[in-house]
């Protein structure tokens, strides 16, 4: 057998080793999952990856800004995280039930996919109350999942009174794990929202965009550095297990997303000049592929993705990623080391455990070159 021939079964062999859920797993210990937000935004650790060199960097988050030049392009994503989370009784027997908001189905009728919890308790024809007084009521008409709903507010009054009082009585939707770890607190309404958040939708916010500050932006702005946005409201399905093997079987939830044609025009003149693309986050980058022509080109989209990036995949637009330290097993590591190169990454994740950089959502961040 011909050296060549021995290259491409080994190639085949990694590339069918990589599609493999297992291959993205490892011991993540539990102290280092963040509980809370560094004091500062911008001051958060920020690990270096560069992947021509395989070297790795300690820096802090504001440092990033030495790795970008006039005329790169960093974009990101602007959705807005809605107060998603309503706590209320059970009618009759005033059992406490919480449900989280995910989309809503039909505004006029204000049907809503919802999910509850404890599940078993809520069934088909159960009214829901919330607020002082009972102020909001909901009826549950349907069975979607074993946690899933689908409600109907009885609310007399306007769209815009229904939506404020909404609002009124939700609070923010930090993920399960870090409701199990501690309470929600009156600074997360702030800090689980990135400081650019314009278009309200999302459920989960888009982490790796938490460590910007407005000091940074400035920055950007005063170094000829250019900053555009789409929107891709995450939803919970960025939570969800992946539950098969043969990662090409896995199917992500769809996610509406925006992307304009002004955000295309000023990433393909960066592109087309020689400049970087800076992409900040799985979600913006999920949205920027989804909108990849074939001619190697982003144009603008305005719909449904529910892209979900494994390797073997080659990127089209971004020259470097910015993401958070994530959970083994999960889309979001599948995604960074299919851009920073699964081994290269997975020695990264070693040495951020080693060095007790802090995990997930409030977690640590990354930025692979």
């Amino acid at each position: 057998m011909t050296t060549v021939a021995k290259f491409r079964i080994f190639a085949r062999f990694l590339c069918d080793i990589s599609m493999k859920l297992s291959y993205f797993n490892f011991v993540l210990p539990k102290e280092l999952i963040a509980e809370k937000p560094s004091k500062q935004r911008d001051e958060a650790r920020l690990m270096v990856l560069h992947k021509d060199t395989q070297q790795i960097e300690h820096r802090l988050f504001k440092d990033l800004l030495d790795y970008l030049h006039e005329g790169d392009v960093v974009v990101a994503n602007n959705t807005k995280v809605f107060p998603a989370l309503l706590y209320g009784e059970k009618e009759k027997t005033g059992a406490k039930i919480t449900v989280f908001l995910q989309r809503e189905l039909n505004k006029e009728m204000r049907l809503w996919d919802v999910i509850v919890d404890p599940a078993r308790k809520i069934r088909i024809g159960n009214k829901l109350y919330f607020g002082p007084n009972e102020s909001l009521v909901a009826e549950v008409i349907d069975n979607t999942t074993s946690r899933g709903r689908t409600v109907r507010f009885l609310f007399d009054g306007t769209d815009e009174e229904f939506n404020k009082h909404i609002r009124s009585l939700g609070h923010t939707p930090l993920p399960d794990e870090l409701q199990q770890l501690r309470n929600i607190e009156n600074y997360d309404a702030e800090r689980y929202q990135t400081i650019y958040a314009k278009e309200e939708g999302a459920v989960a916010a888009p982490i790796a965009g938490l460590h910007f500050s407005r000091e940074m932006l400035k920055r950007f702005e005063i170094n000829d550095i250019k900053w555009t946005e789409l929107t891709l409201h995450c939803g919970i399905g960025n939570f969800k297990d992946i539950e098969v093997e043969d990662l090409s079987k896995h199917r992500m939830d769809a996610e509406e997303m925006h992307l304009s044609q002004e955000t295309c025009d000023v990433i393909m003149e960066a592109k087309n000049n020689g400049n970087k693309i800076c992409v900040v986050g799985t979600t913006t980058m999920r949205a920027i592929e989804s909108a990849v022509t074939i001619a190697g080109k982003v144009s603008a989209y305005d719909g449904w993705t529910n892209k979900f990036i494994f390797p073997p995949y080659t990127f089209t637009i971004a020259d470097m990623m910015v993401t958070n330290f994530h959970h083994p097993k999960s889309s979001q590591f599948i995604m960074a080391s299919t851009f920073g190169g699964p081994d290269f990454v997975h020695q990264a994740y070693e040495l951020a455990i080693r060095e007790k950089y802090k995990f997930s959502t409030y977690g640590d961040a990354m930025v692979i070159l």
